[in-house]
């Protein structure tokens, strides 16, 4: 954040009053004070963020051009400059914290006041010269916070929501590429954490995967909602002060310039006081973490040991895992994913609130909203990128250990149990865990069922697919 102690150059005010500027600062005086109001996180703004006000910047300018406000070479300057910030420069000029209060005022002035001062310069004129080109009657003309933010924030999500399903549909393909790998690992099954049923792991792998897959659908479904911008329509939704042919086209004109499909809302004042969309994608979002957080617990529990617990798989070893305990290896890359998860949860529980909080025209507490989401989008996308590159795709599986645990197991009755009755089955696998005799030993021992029965009712695909394993047709 900005410095009170930095160097000033340059007289500025405001309705509040006047303030020196540091000199070279393409900043002015209103992010200058949000940013010495607003000290809560320490953080920069999301650079996706500045690009996505920078797009409705160049936008709102291009139609304000169509509609003879600005003239051309005041439109073209604008434009520059907005393309500037597109390409990453001028980004640490952005000082105003991302909570902040005013519905996002703040922010919007930061980008009005950077782009019209980088302007002046493309024009050969001094920062600060307003009467040139104006953050506020040029840069901002036929706009308002209420709607440049939302638009901006529905952009950036956009993006944001695209590069983390990259790195979800990676997941799915390599989850798959495990299905099939461990296909033939049979295992013990488990329900309420104690034997259930075999299952193949290839099964279980499959089914994260299809977990994995219903959350791509679900955000991809979601992204309709965020095409829906209520640019133009201003402080309420009324479009006051935003010229016609602005109000028009300046959507569509938005819609080209990124190649994105946005249209204006069919109620601009609905669009403008309800933030339901927000609710509805972080809800998706937090759902898809809950997916992950249950597939790591799962791994964590799988690979416990690796002697002394279930060892049924192996985790690749990407760090040490102890200061004091020499050659533990901890599953910290499922730890990552577990508490990504958590914070997210969190995350959404913070956007509930502030969704539900707004009042009468205007929601004041979509910084907040913004904030949150687009950390949650980024760790999400971040949390499994690492989970499939350091760790999914790198697990072996302990066969033999699976397959020893199964036999051990009274839970293998269950595929007995139509052949010999439930009632017998039941003194069996007491008997079994009374002993610590094998269930298999004790039939042949009890001429139940012959070894090559046995085998037949046991074959792995048998057991883990529909039907009576062993059934002669």
């Amino acid at each position: 954040m900005i410095s009170t102690s930095e160097k000033k150059g340059r007289l500025e005010k405001d309705s509040i009053g006047e303030m020196e500027i540091f000199k070279d600062a393409y900043y002015g005086i209103q992010s200058y004070r949000a940013a010495r109001n607003f000290p809560i996180t320490g953080l920069y703004l999301n650079p996706e963020m500045i690009r996505g006000i920078a797009e409705v910047k160049k936008a709102a300018a291009m139609a304000n051009g169509r509609a003879d406000y600005l003239s051309e070479k005041v439109m073209n300057a604008i434009v520059k400059a907005c393309d500037e910030l597109l390409e990453g420069k001028y980004h640490k000029q952005f000082i105003v914290d991302p909570i902040q209060g005013g519905a996002g005022t703040s922010i919007n002035m930061n980008a009005n006041e950077v782009i019209a001062n980088r302007a002046l310069e493309i024009l050969g004129e001094e920062k600060g010269n307003y009467q040139v080109i104006n953050p506020n009657d040029h840069v901002n003309y036929g706009q308002s916070t209420n709607d440049v933010i939302p638009s901006a924030g529905k952009l950036t999500t956009l993006r944001l929501l695209n590069k983390t399903l990259v790195h979800l549909e990676q997941m799915k393909k390599v989850l798959d590429q495990k299905a099939e790998e461990f296909a033939d690992v049979l295992k013990m099954g488990r329900t309420q954490m104690q034997d259930a049923v075999p299952i193949r792991m290839g099964q279980e792998f499959k089914a994260y995967g299809m977990a994995i897959e219903r959350d791509i659908v679900r955000i991809k479904n979601t992204k309709e909602e965020l095409l829906s911008l209520n640019l133009g329509g201003t402080a309420i939704g009324t479009g006051l002060n935003a010229d016609c042919v602005y109000y028009e086209e300046v959507v569509s004109i938005l819609a080209k310039n990124t190649g994105l499909g946005f249209y204006q809302a069919d109620d601009l004042i609905d669009s403008t006081q309800n933030l339901d969309s927000w609710a509805y994608l972080s809800g998706i979002i937090k759902t898809c973490a809950l997916n992950l957080s249950k597939i790591a617990n799962d791994l964590r529990l799988m690979s416990s040991g690796p002697r002394a617990g279930l060892g049924e798989i192996n985790l690749p070893a990407r760090q040490n895992g102890s200061s004091i305990m020499p050659g533990k290896v901890n599953p910290v890359i499922p730890e990552v994913v577990n508490q990504v998860a958590f914070n997210i949860v969190g995350n959404d529980m913070t956007i509930t609130m502030a969704v539900e909080s707004g009042q009468l025209e205007l929601n004041a507490f979509e910084p907040i909203i913004l904030y949150n989401l687009f950390e949650s989008i980024e760790t999400l996308g971040a949390a499994v990128q690492t989970f499939t590159e350091n760790c999914i795709i790198g697990i072996t599986a302990n066969k033999e250990r699976c397959l020893e645990m199964v036999e051990n197991s009274v839970g293998i009755i269950t595929a007995i149990c139509p052949h010999v009755g439930y009632e017998k089955a039941a003194t069996l696998a007491k008997e079994a865990l009374s002993t610590g005799e094998k269930v298999k030993d004790l039939i042949i021992r009890d001429d139940i069922l012959s070894e090559n029965q046995l085998d037949e009712i046991l074959d792995p695909y048998a057991m883990t697919r529909p039907g009576i394993s062993g059934e002669v047709k």
